[in-house]
């Protein structure tokens, strides 16, 4: 689940997610990942981020170092459950542009988000079963 390798694979296909670096080791701290995505009109975006904390199977931390974000705190936590495994996603983030962010933020930042984080929930329950 925490192999950057499966990040193309957990992400929806119309996000144009391509690894440029940083996925060719096992997770680690300080561990920087370099990738393009085309969120949006067909316009590419460079991100980089860092794996900042990981305690193996039970939690990674990733931040934005560049990219589209002011700031960018993501949190993923695994907890080993009857049948299966509990994860939780945090993430904590803040806009560019000031009020032209803020206006925008409903109806193309969180809905996008929102769009990622529920194909990442089906894709990784086809792949490992229900996820609760």
């Amino acid at each position: 689940m925490s192999d950057p390798k499966n990040l193309a694979t957990i992400t929806p296909a119309s996000m144009g997610f391509v690894t440029l670096s940083g996925e060719d080791r096992e997770m680690f701290s300080g561990q920087i990942i370099h990738y393009t995505i085309t969120p949006l009109l067909g316009i590419k975006i460079e991100w980089v981020t860092e794996i900042t904390h990981v305690k193996e199977n039970t939690y990674f931390v990733d931040e934005q170092r560049f990219g589209p974000y002011s700031f960018w705190h993501h949190k993923h936590f695994f907890k080993e459950i009857p049948g299966g495994v509990e994860m939780e996603d945090i993430v904590h983030y803040k806009l560019p542009l000031g009020v032209l962010g803020r206006i925008v933020h409903p109806f193309l930042v969180k809905s996008k988000l929102k769009e990622i984080f529920d194909y990442r929930e089906k894709k990784l329950s086809e792949l490992f079963g229900e996820m609760r």
